[in-house]
Order: C-alpha cells, then sequence, then structure tokens
C-alpha cells in the first residue's frame, strides 16, 4: 500500500470530522475547511491508488516478460528437435529443400540492381 493512500484516507477522515464538527457547532468557517481537507485527503488516496495499479501492472508485465524469456530456450530447443527429427526420417527431401532455399537467395543476391526513375527535366 503506497504511503499516499495513508495519508490520504487520514486527511479524509480529518475532514470528515471538522467537517461534522464545524456543521454542529454553527461553525461555517471549521465546516468549509472539514470539506476542503476531506477532499484534499480524497485526491491524495486516489493518487495513491493509481500509483499501486501501475506498480502492480510494471510487476505484472516483469513477470510475463521474464516468463517469456525463460521458456525461449525451451521453444528453440523443441524446434531443433523437431527439425532434426524431419532430416533424419527423409534426408534426401531435407537436401532437396535446403538446395532450393540456396538456390534461391543465389538468385536474389545476383540479380541486377534496379534502376532509379529516369527523371524529366
Amino acid at each position: 500500500m503506497d504511503k499516499d493512500r495513508i495519508a490520504g484516507s487520514a486527511k479524509d477522515f480529518g475532514g470528515k470530522l471538522e467537517g461534522a464538527v464545524g456543521d454542529i457547532a454553527g461553525d461555517a468557517r471549521t465546516e468549509a475547511a472539514g470539506r476542503v481537507r476531506e477532499a484534499t485527503g480524497t485526491a491524495q488516496n486516489l493518487y495513491g491508488q493509481a500509483k499501486d495499479a501501475a506498480r502492480e501492472a510494471t510487476d505484472a508485465a516483469v513477470g510475463y516478460a521474464k516468463g517469456a524469456y525463460e521458456n525461449s530456450g525451451d521453444t528453440f530447443r523443441d524446434g531443433s528437435q523437431a527439425i532434426a527429427k524431419k532430416v533424419q526420417d527423409n534426408p534426401l527431401g531435407s537436401m532437396l529443400m535446403a538446395g532450393a532455399i540456396g538456390f534461391a537467395l543465389a538468385l536474389l543476391m545476383t540479380r541486377a540492381p534496379r534502376r532509379p526513375p529516369q527523371r524529366w527535366r
């Protein structure tokens, strides 16, 4: 719990008490001061609640990111094992696929560069 929430609740309670005392005594100035203190306390309490919510959201995001990072190694390992198993099961198909990928990359890399469009003067 944030310190602003505690201080805000205390000011809110004190303001309500001061407003009630001013109302009972018939002192408009004391009652108004109590209402102002109550409003200030409510605002400070809401500010503390917002800080708590932001802190909790940040902690949840950090926890999610840590979990994703820790599980990324498992995902990579599982994918590598699946590929290795496919290669072992079908070596000829794997060689043909690797050759096709290499051929496509070679075509992309040896293509003539594009000429910029000609400007009209």
